[in-house]
């Protein structure tokens, strides 16, 4: 960004888009605007109601910062602290997965199998997008959500107070923290499931999230198969267990459910037609 001229806010986007397009930065445009946004503690709209407002030194520099740190790979998500998941805003920092819109499939796969008055339990829960969220969409159900890191949990637990979610956080790993005989109507879960040998092929703002949240084994299955395995005990007869995977998944999830005692595993297909979750439902009381 080079002196002389005033950098008014319409200016100083399009200068952005066009760098972040030279580095290879997804969806250049929205990434300026979010950031500028977030520089000026402002909405997005506002943006463009003061196009032609001259920014300060103090605001240049904190917009050229993140700039830099954008160009360099860190994902928007932590530059901001946000990102809206299903309509709502999340707190996300590099402690937890930032949430992508296709889980939102996964999130009204999970609430359209839970019952009124319902029990759910979220593994792997991270940011507490899918608790957090199950428990806003059905405030008559009863939410559990899991994870192993400690760090993940206390920003669950940010989420849910922000929102005002009742969810009762555990930590522990996948079945763990759970009491004797407790059950659910739906297990739902976004676990690591990455085949560890892409994990250095992924995009630079993905390697930078955690990769206890990503590692998904050798064929990123390892936490699949255990949640596969032990879902049948925690599942009332009739449950359902929603999971998201990879898209080399879409015959061995189902499968692997089948094998497990589930009577039907079929898996979906996100937006852009890739394979994205998997739905199992356990047979009914006899």
């Amino acid at each position: 960004m080079s002196e002389g001229e005033a950098w008014t806010t319409l200016r100083l986007l399009a200068w952005t888009q066009e760098f972040f397009g030279r580095k290879g930065v997804d969806a250049p445009r929205l990434t300026a605007e979010l950031l500028l946004a977030h520089a000026l503690r402002c909405e997005r709209m506002r943006l463009y109601l003061d196009f032609d407002r001259p920014l300060g030194e103090p605001e240049l520099a904190a917009f050229r910062e993140l700039v830099r740190r954008r160009a360099e790979g860190e994902p928007t998500a932590y530059l901001t602290g946000r990102r809206d998941f299903y309509g709502r805003p999340f707190l996300v920092d590099a402690r937890v997965l930032v949430p992508r819109p296709e889980t939102e499939l996964v999130l009204e796969a999970a609430r359209d199998a839970l019952p009124e008055g319902g029990a759910a339990l979220d593994l792997c829960t991270g940011s507490g997008a899918l608790g957090v969220s199950l428990a806003l969409e059905r405030p008559g159900a009863r939410v559990v959500a899991t994870d192993l890191s400690a760090d993940a949990l206390a920003v669950a637990a940010e989420n849910a107070r922000a929102l005002g979610a009742a969810v009762d956080l555990r930590q522990g790993d996948l079945w763990a923290p759970l009491r004797e005989g407790e059950r659910f109507d739906v297990i739902v879960s976004n676990p690591p499931y990455v085949p560890r040998g892409e994990l250095d092929t992924l995009p630079r703002e993905v390697r930078r999230e955690p990769r206890l949240a990503l590692d998904g084994g050798p064929d990123g299955l390892s936490l699949l198969r255990r949640i596969v395995e032990g879902a049948p005990t925690r599942l009332v007869p009739g449950g359902t267990l929603v999971l998201e995977m990879h898209e080399g998944h879409l015959e061995l999830l189902p499968r692997l459910c089948r094998d497990a005692g589930f009577e039907r595993a079929e898996a979906r297909r996100d937006l852009a037609g890739l394979p994205r979750l998997t739905v199992a439902r356990l047979p009914g009381a006899a």
